[in-house]
């Protein structure tokens, strides 16, 4: 079969390892020093990258697109990590990566950069993406982008995908009781969101990093400026929940003793 061209659609996520505070900002909600956390690649698109960038090596003529929606500063310190990994093009949208956006909004925005990659060809389109995110999680972005671009065939919970002599793939989405759900499909175009995959990530390789650095610089200083929020929402007051931790120290219960009071203290 000829050469795929497959988009993956991820994006920043604050590192979960850092405190995170929710916090009222002149724009709205937010957190509370944003842009001085240290920023990772959402969990679930890196898994789709990286089952991305697997297909593309072992399928000759196949290419692979980034598009991150982000501010151009922190996605360019993003970059700098992700590029050792794989290789692939950025396509970038110079926009906010708060959770408090709209998918509707989100996936315009993808939508349109998408649409604007020269030489794009739908009939050898795969489009990837996490099936969840670790901010933005509203569970419809992908979707509503595949709308938007007018592919139909949409699978989400992807675990493995593969690739036949005739064009056509297989799709082993993840159910209920640890099964899947394993669906065939023709022909691209197809959109996919891609749970945990069945790869690791991948150890840093300088050369790719450069290779990558060469295209990624000049994409994040053309990339375009794009109003992406929640207009018509209002927050009242955003939080973290509170700890609570209530300890009492008691000697010699038994099983049944302490699980009745377990069970005493859930009801109240």
């Amino acid at each position: 079969m000829s050469g795929l061209q497959i988009v993956v659609c991820g994006s920043l996520v604050p590192d979960p390892l850092q405190t995170l505070e929710p916090a009222t900002t002149p724009t709205g909600p937010g957190l509370k020093n944003e842009l001085m956390l240290p920023a990772v690649l959402d969990p679930w698109a890196g898994h789709a990258l990286y089952e991305a960038a697997n297909l593309a090596k072992s399928h000759p003529g196949t290419k692979v697109y980034l598009v991150s929606v982000g501010p151009k500063a922190k996605l360019q310190q993003l970059m700098m990590n992700i590029a050792q990994k794989v290789p692939f093009e950025l396509v970038a949208v110079d926009a906010s990566a708060s959770g408090f956006t709209d998918p509707f909004e989100v996936a315009s925005a993808l939508a349109g950069a998408i649409e604007k990659i020269p030489g794009l060809d739908r009939s050898r389109l795969l489009l990837f993406g996490g099936c969840s995110s670790a901010s933005r999680d509203a569970g419809v972005t992908l979707q509503l982008v595949g709308e938007k671009l007018g592919i139909t065939d949409q699978f989400l919970g992807v675990d493995e995908l593969q690739l036949q002599g005739d064009g056509s793939f297989k799709v082993y989405e993840r159910i209920e009781g640890g099964q899947y759900q394993v669906s065939t499909c023709q022909s691209a175009p197809a959109v996919l969101g891609w749970a945990t995959g069945k790869l690791p990530i991948p150890p840093n390789n300088p050369q790719v990093g450069m290779q990558n650095m060469r295209a990624i610089m000049p994409a994040l200083q053309k990339a375009a400026a794009v109003k992406v929020g929640a207009e018509g929402v209002t927050y009242d007051k955003v939080e973290v929940p509170n700890q609570r931790r209530e300890t009492q120290i008691k000697k010699d219960l038994s099983v049944d003793e302490i699980a009745r009071e377990l069970v005493e203290w859930i009801r109240n």
